[in-house]
């Protein structure tokens, strides 16, 4: 056979080897770490989402009593709910000390009450997180929330438990001492004042308390009040007149807060009175402002439609909020009763109606 005829199958053999060569040397550089295919890589991409990424049928946002009752209805449930407990695991009542209205204890301590609940909710089989929610994505289903320490979580329904944190007065020299003997936290900071002189900001009930067990550790507790009674239930205010070291100052207001600039440190406050406008220096160590709380809401600002100075708005019997499959539960949303047993209610209501969402979209 001449060769010239047999030159296009000699270049097709050329073209098999050249293929089967380049595919081999190809092989061995995977095979060896030299080269990655765009199908590993994405794969690689996405076991590492994956690995981040963690779904339940109901994610539980806050861990005081609404969050944990509503762990433990959950469970009951069978829909294996996820509870991040937030910046406070506990909420508020890990700040408290005595709690005497707690059906079945005629008293305990409130961070013991909540280690109890926590416990409660483990045991029912609710899984617990140690993490912050920083961002929620609720415009379609299966919701998304994203955490503090880069984790997310998928849910087909969640429950805002994240209740509330105290107020401030937002004066420049509160925030200038805030930490250096301005405190919200009587049970956190008031051992630092031990045989010293404390004042106290406000009238209502956690005003009260906060003077009543500041008494522990204080040489005298003064109570600023701008107006001439309080809003406190009877019996705080019964124990607060007995006790001798308590001063009320009536119609006053705090004006300013005055201290040590090196060393920061709290010397005096000035008080101004509410009818002629004079101003008095009260001598103390402590400053303790407690005018009450506000809804923690600033995860679903702009998300979820609020009333009433920030609280979630809710259906009338229900917990059912703006956007259906996100429930609230507790100081969230309740701006009239703002108590310990009325919160772990709502979070039982708040898992019921999650259920039911949950079984109704199925």
């Amino acid at each position: 056979m001449n060769i010239i005829n047999q030159l296009p199958i000699i270049a097709i053999l050329f073209q098999h080897i050249e293929i089967i060569f380049y595919s081999g040397l190809s092989n061995i550089k995977r095979f060896w770490g030299f080269e990655s295919s765009n199908q590993q890589l994405y794969q690689n991409k996405y076991e590492e989402k994956m690995s981040q990424y963690h779904h339940t049928k109901v994610l539980i946002i806050g861990s005081g009593p609404a969050g944990y009752t509503a762990g433990v209805y959950a469970s009951r449930a069978m829909l294996s709910p996820i509870l991040i407990q937030g910046i406070e695991p506990g909420g508020q009542l890990t700040t408290t000390t005595e709690v005497e209205n707690w059906p079945g204890d005629t008293e305990v301590q409130g961070p013991d009450l909540m280690v109890r609940m926590e416990a409660h909710a483990k045991e029912m089989g609710c899984e617990i997180i140690g993490d912050i929610v920083t961002k929620l994505e609720v415009d379609s289903r299966p919701f998304v929330a994203t955490c503090d320490s880069g984790k997310k979580y998928s849910a087909d329904a969640i429950i805002l438990a994240t209740g509330a944190r105290a107020k401030w007065l937002g004066l420049p020299s509160e925030e200038k001492y805030k930490g250096f003997g301005v405190s919200a936290c009587a049970t956190c900071d008031g051992f630092f004042y031990r045989g010293q002189e404390i004042a106290v900001i406000g009238g209502g009930n956690t005003a009260v308390e906060e003077a009543l067990f500041l008494t522990n550790f204080a040489s005298k507790v003064t109570l600023v009040h701008r107006r001439d009674e309080l809003r406190a239930e009877k019996i705080l205010q019964d124990r607060l007149f007995k006790n001798s070291k308590i001063e009320p100052i009536w119609f006053h207001e705090l004006d300013e807060v005055i201290g040590t600039e090196s060393p920061l440190g709290v010397e005096a406050i000035r008080i101004k009175n509410t009818m002629t406008g004079k101003l008095s220096d009260v001598p103390c160590k402590g400053v303790f402002v407690a005018i009450g709380h506000a809804p923690a809401t600033e995860l679903v600002k702009n998300i979820l439609d609020t009333h009433n100075g920030g609280y979630v708005k809710v259906e009338p019997g229900s917990t059912r909020t703006s956007v259906p499959g996100i429930f609230a539960a507790g100081d969230l949303t309740d701006h009239i009763y703002r108590q310990a047993v009325t919160s772990a209610g709502m979070g039982c209501m708040a898992a019921l109606d999650a259920e039911k969402f949950i079984s109704e979209s199925d």
